[in-house]
C-alpha cells in the first residue's frame, strides 16, 4: 500500500456525506451516462446448493438472532447482495447501491446535494475524513484529511459500519450535527458542530497565481457538464494571456468516463486518451476528440493519492502523450469501467465490466499513475486552491506549505524558460 489513501483500494468504501450515501470509493461515477441495464433473473441449476445454504443461514438468523429489529428482510437481503459484490475483491468500486444511494449519485452527478460535504472512508474499523469538498461546511468548520470520526452527536461510532456512521451524519440543510474527531497529527480530540447545507459543486475553478503569469486550473470532479465549464474557463484564461496552466487534479475522486475523455481532449491535438480492455482481453482505443481549446499552452498536472478513476484517465492521457509532466504523489489506482445493473426494487449493482489502460497500455488498476516529479506533502496540509489564492500575495504563496504546487510552478517555469531559449537560439542551416 502506497500511502494515506491507497488503503482505500483494499479496505474501504468512500462516501460523500450528503443527503444520502454517495461518491463511493472516491470513484463512484466511472461509467457512461447511458449505462443502466436491467438485470435478468435466472437460476442456473448448479447454484441450487448455494441458494439452499443462503436459505439455511436466513432461517437461522430469523429463528435465533436475539435482536429482531436488526433482522428485517431488507437488511438481510441488502446485506447478502453487498456481501456477494464485496467478495469479488473490487473493493470500493464494484458495489451494491440501495435506492436512496442511487438517488444521491444522481444528485451528485447533477452537482447538487445536501450535507456537510466531506469524503469519508473506513480504515482499521474507524471512519476517516478523506477530504472536505472545496468551500463545503466541512472545510469551513476546519475538518482535515485524516481526522477520525469518533462520535456523532455524542454517540460512539468506534467500530461502526461506514453506512451506519454516514446515516447519523446525514440530515437536511440548515440542521446541525456535532462530530467528535481524533486528529492523529496532534492526538487531540475536538468537537466540530457543523450546519448542513445545500451544496452546489463548482467543479471547475481557476485563478492567476499571484506573482506569476500562470493559471491554476482546478477540476474538483468529473460530474456532468464539467467539459462545458472547462471550455469556458479556458476561454477566460486565454483572454488573460497566461503563459502556462497548472491543472490541479488532486483529491479529484473521478466521475463520468465521457467527461474525462472530452476533458483530456481539450489539451490534446490528436492521439489516444485511453484503452479499454474487456473480459475477453480485447482492447479498444478511445481517440482524442477534435477541437481542443488549449492544445498548445504549456502545462503541468498536479496529482496525489486522492486522484482517482476519471481523473487518472486524464492524468495518464496527458502523461503518455507527452503533453504535460505530472507532479505530486502516486494516484489512487482505479482502473475499471462500471456498468449499472438495476434490480427490481430500484436498487442496483455496479459491476466492473471493462478495465482501462493508459494510451501506452499501462495498467492503472491497483497500481495508480506515477508522477514524473514526486513530491509528498503532510496529510494535514490543505492544498492551495483557486479560491484561497484569490486573497493571497506572491510572498504568501511562496511561504505556503503546499510544496506540490510550488514544485509545479518551478517545473512549468523551467519549461517556459526552455521554450524561450529554443525560440531565441539561431538555427544553423
Amino acid at each position: 500500500m502506497k500511502s494515506q489513501l491507497k488503503f482505500g483500494i483494499l479496505l474501504s468504501v468512500v462516501f460523500i456525506v450528503a443527503l444520502s450515501i454517495g461518491l463511493s470509493g472516491g470513484v463512484i461515477l466511472d461509467r457512461r451516462l447511458a449505462a443502466n441495464t436491467v438485470a435478468q433473473v435466472s437460476n442456473p441449476s448448479d447454484t441450487n446448493p448455494n441458494f439452499d445454504l443462503i436459505t439455511q443461514a436466513w432461517n437461522l438468523i430469523k429463528n435465533y438472532y436475539v435482536d429482531h429489529s436488526a433482522d428485517t428482510n431488507s437488511t438481510l437481503t441488502y446485506g447478502a447482495i453487498s456481501g456477494m459484490v464485496s467478495a469479488l475483491g473490487d473493493t470500493g468500486h464494484s458495489r451494491f447501491l440501495t435506492p436512496a444511494e442511487i438517488k444521491q449519485e444522481n444528485a451528485f452527478t447533477a452537482g447538487h446535494f445536501e450535507g456537510i460535504g466531506a469524503e469519508v472512508q473506513q480504515k482499521d474499523g474507524n471512519v476517516v475524513i478523506v477530504y472536505p469538498l472545496d468551500n463545503s461546511p466541512a472545510q469551513k468548520a476546519g475538518l482535515l484529511p485524516g481526522d477520525v470520526i469518533m462520535k456523532v452527536d455524542g454517540m460512539d461510532m468506534t467500530g461502526q459500519q461506514l453506512s451506519d456512521v454516514v446515516s447519523h451524519i446525514l440530515g437536511p440543510a440548515g440542521t446541525k450535527v456535532t462530530l467528535t474527531i481524533l486528529r492523529p497529527s496532534t492526538g487531540a480530540t475536538i468537537d466540530f458542530t457543523i450546519t448542513r447545507a445545500e451544496i452546489t459543486v463548482q467543479n471547475v475553478t481557476w485563478q492567476l497565481i499571484p506573482g506569476t503569469t500562470i493559471a491554476d486550473l482546478r477540476i474538483d470532479s468529473f460530474a456532468s457538464g464539467v467539459t462545458k465549464d472547462l471550455k469556458n474557463a479556458l476561454n477566460q484564461i486565454k483572454q488573460q494571456h497566461v503563459t502556462g496552466i497548472i491543472l490541479d487534479l488532486r483529491n479529484n475522486p473521478g466521475g463520468l468516463l465521457d467527461e474525462s475523455v472530452s476533458t483530456a481532449s481539450q489539451f490534446l491535438g490528436s492521439g489516444v486518451v485511453l484503452e479499454e480492455k474487456d473480459a475477453a482481453g480485447q482492447v479498444q482505443k478511445v481517440s482524442v476528440q477534435p477541437g481542443g481549446a488549449a492544445t498548445q499552452i504549456p502545462m503541468v498536472v498536479l496529482i496525489n493519492q486522492g486522484t482517482a478513476s476519471a481523473a487518472e484517465i486524464v492524468a495518464g492521457a496527458l502523461q503518455d502523450n507527452h503533453r504535460a509532466q505530472l507532479v505530486g504523489d502516486i494516484t489512487f489506482g482505479t482502473g475499471t469501467i462500471l456498468n449499472q445493473f438495476s434490480l427490481s426494487d430500484g436498487s442496483a449493482m455496479l459491476l466492473a465490466t471493462q478495465e482501462w489502460l493508459t494510451p501506452d497500455g499501462h495498467t492503472i488498476w491497483h497500481k495508480g499513475i506515477t508522477p514524473d516529479v514526486k513530491v509528498t506533502i503532510a496529510i494535514d496540509v490543505i492544498p492551495l486552491i483557486p479560491e484561497t489564492m484569490h486573497s493571497m500575495t506572491a510572498a504568501q504563496i511562496q511561504a505556503n506549505s503546499d510544496q506540490q504546487l510550488l514544485q509545479a510552478i518551478k517545473v512549468l517555469n523551467q519549461q517556459l524558460q526552455k521554450q524561450t531559449s529554443d525560440l531565441s537560439t539561431p538555427v544553423t542551416p
